[in-house]
């Protein structure tokens, strides 16, 4: 089954222009693109439920793309999710508490995601949750595939690539992560909690 691009109406967020909106959706159904496009190599390749030797290095090859693909998908799906023209910071409070037990307070959470947003590279900041014991970490994600906590639950998704902020703030990615801040739909980001046993 193929996987279909989403549509977000995430017109007049506050520092992040339409644009750059336009040219992150075009990448994102780029993702979801070669997502399919890979599956259905994969598929052939296995169609007679086994891999030769010969089949082996392309095989690998493909399911090593798929993670960054993939993820690519599902990362960006998350992060235009967590976004809202209107930003309620009041929204927020089951998300706030659950920080404040993980970090002792919004503010010290916030300067950690913020910092980790504006280090050097291309990337993701995502605050998880941790399904065992429901504390929430902050982490950098490499490219789509390199840093995600297994298992762990995404909570807040913040993308920092450049085609998410160059076209808007140049090269200060801070003003970026300000705007990011001022757009994020609590409602969402509360929903994503797991709901205390």
């Amino acid at each position: 089954m193929a996987y279909e691009a989403r549509t977000f109406d995430l017109k007049g967020l506050q520092g992040i222009s339409d644009d750059t909106l336009e040219l992150h959706f075009k990448l994102y159904a780029g993702y979801v693109k070669g997502t399919n496009a890979l599956t259905a190599k994969i598929d052939e390749i296995l169609k007679d439920g086994t891999v030769d030797q010969e089949e082996m290095p392309a095989y690998s090859e493909l399911t090593r793309r798929l993670g960054f693909e993939y993820n690519g998908m599902v990362l960006h799906e998350l992060y235009f999710e967590n976004l809202a023209r209107r930003s309620d910071p009041r929204a927020a409070g089951t998300f706030h508490e659950r920080v404040e037990r993980s970090f002792g307070s919004f503010d010290v959470w916030k300067t950690d995601f913020a910092g980790i947003g504006n280090m050097r590279g291309v990337g993701w900041a995502v605050c998880y949750e941790n399904p065992s014991n429901g504390r929430l970490s902050n982490h950098w994600i490499t490219l789509h595939e390199n840093g995600n906590i297994a298992g762990f639950r995404p909570i807040v998704v913040m993308d920092v690539w450049e085609h998410a902020y160059l076209l808007d703030h140049g090269s200060e990615r801070a003003r970026y992560v300000d705007a990011f801040f001022a757009n994020v739909a609590w409602e969402v980001v509360n929903g994503r909690l797991r709901k205390p046993q």
